[in-house]
């Protein structure tokens, strides 16, 4: 089991959402754990919220084949979530 890490930006397009979340599929079925990490640069530092609503999304869309290892957290400029296969 290793941790790979997937990297967001809080306004991230569609087809750059559906590209990441396809890798993230990949990993889980894979047995692997996936680290997201929410890059904030500048003036995005203003709006956490937004970043909290795109991990709860992430959350959402694979709360059937992973459950939640770490809590989405601020950490300096960036928020970090983990998740593992169920």
């Amino acid at each position: 089991m290793e941790l790979k890490e997937i990297k967001l930006r809080p306004n991230i397009d569609t087809h750059d959402y559906e590209v990441k979340t396809k890798a993230m599929t990949r990993f889980f079925e894979e047995g692997d754990k996936v680290k997201v990490t929410l890059r904030f640069r500048g003036r995005e530092m203003a709006h956490p919220e937004l970043g909290m609503k795109l991990l709860n999304k992430v959350q959402a869309d694979f709360d059937e084949v992973a459950k939640v290892e770490f809590a989405p957290k601020m950490e300096g400029r960036q928020m970090i979530m983990i998740l593992a296969p169920r």
